[in-house]
């Protein structure tokens, strides 16, 4: 893992990667912990975006609730990887795209506004590849949380409370979005994001309150590259059970060391018959390999068959759309 010798750097980076301030000068309050000043927390967090050590200081995004999204997969041709990844990249929606050890070996998140969005993203990439796409779409989440410490502490996560939508208001997809993005970085970022969208400060301040509130921003603070920072071997497991077995099954592996991402979802009937997914990221293979073993000799797991796809390139890695965008493809 990425060692920080710097005692605020590794502090601001471990620290703050939730729980972000919503106050006028947010990062003023980063340094009040950290010993030190709003500028000098500005100038290292742009010295760690520049180095590609953070994407962003902004939200997450609890999936299908402001907006749509889907985990896909396409299976393509050796000789073809580089041009379907980059047909894949193309659509705006698509915020994560990763090359995995599998037939099926293109992995992508691709997100939208709505579902008619996501569906239309997907018959595209189908069309322009010329390759089936697996649709494999969230049924529940058990950990969605995808923090990384940097002080070696791999404990599981914790099963999410469902989001509460009956909060939402149709100015927030505009606030929702520009946290997607990221907030400036600059004194007072909620104001420059509410002067982009024509609100005020603290009406938007406020929203974004409600929304952490009512768990629709799933997490709002520094956003780190994971590989940047020493996290190289990432596998996504998948297991083989039927949907009843998963609740017990779902909650004990959200819940087990080293495992950073945790949910169930559809399967393809006759190509994909996997249903729980879990997300293990490592600082080498043999490390990874030892939390899956660890995940794998569970009281609920032991003996079902799964799968281990490493990640072995990552194309694309950005915020979700939730707006529509002009001259999407």
């Amino acid at each position: 893992m990425h060692r920080f010798a710097d005692p605020i750097d590794r502090a601001l980076l471990n620290d703050w990667q939730r729980d972000f301030p919503v106050t006028a000068r947010p990062y003023d309050v980063l340094a009040q912990h950290l010993g030190t000043t709003g500028r000098d927390v500005l100038s290292r967090l742009l010295a760690k975006r520049e180095a590609g050590q953070i994407t962003r200081v902004g939200a997450t995004c609890a999936p299908n609730t402001i907006s749509a999204s889907t985990l896909a997969a396409v299976a393509a041709p050796e000789d073809r990887i580089e041009e379907v990844a980059r047909i894949i990249g193309e659509e705006p929606g698509v915020n994560h795209s990763y090359l995995r050890e599998n037939d099926w070996n293109l992995w992508f998140v691709a997100t939208g506004p709505d579902r008619a969005h996501v569906d239309a993203a997907l018959k595209r990439i189908a069309r322009r590849s010329g390759l089936q796409v697996l649709d494999l779409r969230l049924v529940r989440p058990f950990n969605l949380d995808l923090g990384f410490s940097l002080r070696d502490d791999r404990r599981g996560g914790v099963a999410p409370i469902p989001p509460d939508t009956s909060v939402l208001e149709p100015g927030d997809r505009a606030i929702m979005q520009a946290l997607m993005r990221g907030l400036p970085l600059e004194p007072q970022p909620y104001a420059a994001l509410a002067a982009l969208i024509g609100r005020s400060e603290q009406e938007v301040m406020a929203r974004i309150r409600v929304l952490i509130d009512a768990r629709i921003v799933a997490r709002l603070g520094i956003i780190v590259r994971h590989r940047a920072l020493g996290w190289r071997a990432n596998a996504m497991v998948v297991w083989d059970l039927p949907h009843e077995a998963i609740d017990r099954a779902g909650p004990a592996l959200a819940a087990s060391p080293g495992v950073t991402l945790c949910y169930e979802r559809s399967t393809v009937p006759g190509l994909w018959p996997w249903r729980l997914y879990s997300m293990i990221h490592a600082r080498s293979r043999a490390e990874a390999l030892g939390w899956l073993q660890q995940a794998a000799s569970l009281p609920e797991l032991r003996g079902v068959p799964h799968l281990a796809l490493f990640s072995t390139r990552c194309f694309k890695q950005t915020g979700a759309m939730i707006a529509p965008e002009r001259n999407s493809a």
